[in-house]
């Protein structure tokens, strides 16, 4: 293999070489190294055959089982809903892969909504909703009726400083609009302004007195105290938002538990980010949170949400680039793509925008009740199709 040997020489001491300035004889290179790969692949076949495989058929074969692991901690259940509302409960695994043991509960999506006509809707979601967008409570309705959401989130963002700065007393009233116009549970999410938003959710909390509702969010960075008070008082669950950081989600819930909540008025927000835009970390900090509760971290021991909206975040979601195709199902494969491999990580519990995303993650995450391996596989060739 003298050539080899030169070429790797050359090359370890020059940055760039003009390929006429060394040419390999890869018929004498052929010539070198086509016997060995001969003798390997008899040596293969001799081995195939002591082993009993003939004609492609195995002889003898253990039976293949995925590992399974028997875990001391569990995922507490969450119930969303009450009163007039349908209820859905969240968490409840035992286990972190659906091989090892089926969910309790399905994952739940639930559909985005919004107070006002959102500035800034990509087009292949606005089209599906411009003749509500005016009222949240037909908007709301839409989504339940036409494309079957079993959950609401209300974003309140016209609440907003920056926005509309709608009052406390207006924002309690979309709620009761909403309530009165759809009987599945709500998300209730204010607009992100952290000197507003505990208000806010304070007096949506008392319009939805006993609804059981999520209201979102308490994080580090506003008064948690007084969203976590208002869930307390009205009987309501809090969504608990971290920043990709397993140790700020920690103390997070503990300061929220000594506010009177317990892991079955929690669910946590590790934070999505979308597909090519970091979701390897989400994968890492929701995996790794749910592997400590079922070790037995009572800090970490409830189900889990994903804000998989972020994937509309995404350039290539929402781009009109020819090169990359159209934009209606760029953008839902983008959304779905990001809600399935939160789902696989352990998230129990999706916010979502496109009404094929929804429908498709809602699909799929039915079958997580199953034992596995045994869900009938619909024909699904033509899935891409569907999307426009």
């Amino acid at each position: 293999m003298d050539k080899m040997t030169q070429l790797l020489k050359l090359l370890e001491k020059t940055d760039s070489i003009e390929i006429n300035e060394f040419r390999m004889d890869f018929e004498e290179l052929e010539l070198q190294i086509m016997p060995a790969i001969q003798q390997a692949v008899q040596r293969v076949e001799r081995q195939v055959e002591q082993a009993g495989i003939k004609e492609g058929i195995i002889s003898e074969v253990e039976e293949f089982s995925p590992p399974i692991h028997e875990y001391p901690g569990s995922v507490a259940e969450v119930q969303l809903g009450a009163g007039s509302r349908k209820p859905v409960f969240l968490g409840g695994q035992n286990a972190l892969y659906r091989f090892e043991e089926p969910q309790p509960n399905p994952p739940v999506v639930t559909f985005d909504v919004f107070d006002i006509p959102m500035p800034g809707l990509p087009k292949p979601i606005r089209e599906h909703f411009e003749d509500v967008m005016e009222h949240p409570g037909e908007w709301a309705k839409k989504a339940v009726k036409d494309f079957g959401a079993n959950m609401v989130t209300i974003h309140l963002i016209g609440t907003g400083p920056k926005v509309m700065d709608k009052t406390p007393q207006q924002a309690a009233a979309d709620i009761e609009e909403v309530l009165q116009a759809v009987d599945v549970p709500l998300v209730i999410g204010a607009s992100g302004d952290p000197q507003k938003d505990p208000i806010v959710l304070e007096a949506a909390a008392a319009a939805a007195e006993d609804e059981r509702c999520l209201l979102a969010s308490a994080n580090m960075d506003l008064d948690y105290k007084k969203v976590a008070k208002a869930a307390v008082d009205y009987n309501h669950a809090v969504l608990s938002w971290a920043i990709t950081d397993i140790n700020m989600q920690k103390t997070l819930n503990k300061y929220l538990m000594k506010e009177g909540l317990t892991q079955n008025d929690i669910v946590m927000d590790p934070t999505t980010c979308a597909l090519g835009y970091g979701i390897e970390f989400s994968i890492d900090v929701i995996t790794r949170t749910r592997l400590a509760a079922l070790k037995g971290d009572t800090d970490l021991q409830m189900p889990m949400s994903s804000g998989t909206t972020n994937a509309w975040g995404s350039r290539e979601a929402w781009m009109k680039k020819e090169e990359w195709g159209p934009t209606e199902y760029r953008g839902p494969i983008w959304e779905i793509v990001t809600g399935l491999t939160m789902m696989l990580c352990g998230v129990d519990i999706f916010m979502m925008l496109h009404p094929q995303s929804v429908k498709m993650l809602r699909e799929i995450g039915e079958t997580f009740t199953k034992e596995y391996m045994t869900t009938e596989v619909p024909d699904i060739s033509n899935w891409i199709t569907q999307l426009g």
